[in-house]
């Protein structure tokens, strides 16, 4: 467009994909006549080019299944740094020659499961990306307790790169599934817009088609891979996938125990608490004071009645863009219906504490997962909560501290 806001030129409506890939956002760069730019593209994030003056469609520099975060361009030459499944970020030319090897030491001696793409039918028959990873050491024949795992956003993608997560409930001896459901970025804008509303019929809202299609993802699973359990489900998500996995909890038993982490659980009390929930009305079709009878239908914690899986809430303190007070609230009605809850507090962090956090509070939260899940010593965990200084709310079904948990 022109410095004064005129003339604007659309470049990349024939991609039909999400061209500001988050959170690994950077800004287009200038090469010559042309634009290099990432999309993000079923589960990929692919590097393309475009002129400037509109005269061609987006040409793909770089693709393939890989994840791309970072790139720079300098008189025609490119660079890019990217990760696959189990290669940490590294720095590539153009021509695909790798320059740097900054992962071997990590790699070194562990065996990282790879994961495998497969595809699952929702209710409605829409096809739904998803993935599957085997733990280290695998047997064939033999069943393994199961997690489902849930990305936030919900305009987010699983990508193709290293995700540390995966790797270490896979060491843990579980399989884990994980997917790319309806709300989500890296597919169609349709894709993206198919849990919009409920207000002013833009659609059904969260927790209608995403829930479909994930739950889609374990039956799929289920029919394709002798190796899940389907008597040892678990299922974890964080910020947006910790909406969906207290909301699937609510409507389902068929999970043995669930870990809700920095989740919105309520809407409504979520707008007044949220640093940005205000903006959701674009989403939902409406403000909150326009339909506030929707907005808790649409609430997780409105079905705390009916949640018998024991679950675990994880959030963090600092935690602006879902408060702290979304995770005591849904702690706060279970504990006051009497079921299986406790609340792991993680002090001076913020949203991003699986991602950025302090080492040792990452740590600590992954061991408090994998205890959770029963894959880790009690003993163990507890020594480190208390010399973390971490605060375990029980609920009163557990000794605080000394937790008895649920074996997936």
């Amino acid at each position: 467009m022109n410095p004064d806001g005129s003339d604007e030129k659309l470049l990349t409506t024939s991609l039909d994909r999400n061209c500001a890939p988050y959170p690994e956002l950077r800004e287009p760069l200038w090469d010559g006549d042309r634009l290099v730019f990432t999309v993000e593209d079923r589960g990929n994030i692919h590097l393309y080019a475009v002129a400037v003056d509109g005269s061609s469609d987006p040409e793909l520099l770089v693709g393939g299944e890989l994840s791309i975060p970072s790139y720079d361009v300098h008189d025609g030459e490119l660079v890019y740094v990217a990760s696959t499944y189990t290669t940490l970020r590294e720095l590539y030319a153009a021509d695909g020659t790798r320059l740097t090897d900054v992962g071997a030491p990590f790699s070194a001696g562990r065996e990282l499961s790879e994961p495998e793409r497969f595809t699952a039918v929702s209710q409605d028959g829409y096809e739904v990306d998803a993935w599957i990873v085997r733990p280290p050491g695998f047997e064939p024949g033999k069943r393994y307790p199961t997690l489902l795992t849930i990305h936030g956003g919900p305009f987010g993608q699983y990508g193709t790169g290293f995700f540390d997560e995966f790797q270490v409930m896979a060491g843990a001896g579980y399989v884990v599934l994980y997917s790319n459901p309806r709300g989500g970025s890296g597919y169609s804008e349709a894709h993206g817009r198919a849990i919009c509303g409920p207000l002013n019929g833009l659609g059904p809202g969260w927790g209608t088609r995403d829930y479909e299609d994930v739950m889609a993802v374990v039956d799929t699973a289920l029919e394709q891979f002798d190796c899940v359990d389907a008597e040892r489900l678990g299922v974890i998500g964080g910020s947006y996938g910790g909406y969906m996995t207290s909301w699937i909890i609510g409507h389902t038993n068929r999970f043995k125990a669930a870990v809700s982490e920095r989740a919105v659980n309520n809407l409504i009390s979520m707008l007044g608490s949220s640093d940005l929930f205000w903006v959701f009305e674009r989403q939902f079709g409406g403000p909150l004071w326009e339909d506030p009878a929707t907005f808790l239908e649409r609430s997780p914690s409105t079905y705390a009645q009916q949640i018998e899986t024991p679950v675990l809430v994880l959030h963090s303190e600092q935690d602006l863009r879902c408060n702290i007070e979304q995770g005591e609230h849904l702690f706060t009605v279970l504990r006051l219906l009497g079921k299986e809850v406790e609340m792991l507090r993680f002090p001076a962090e913020s949203h991003e504490l699986t991602r950025s956090g302090s080492p040792l509070h990452r740590v600590l939260r992954f061991e408090a997962v994998l205890e959770w899940f029963g894959a880790l010593p009690v003993a163990r965990c507890v020594a480190v909560y208390h010399w973390s200084q971490c605060t375990i709310e029980s609920s009163g079904l557990r000794s605080p501290g000394l937790k008895s948990v649920p074996s997936v």
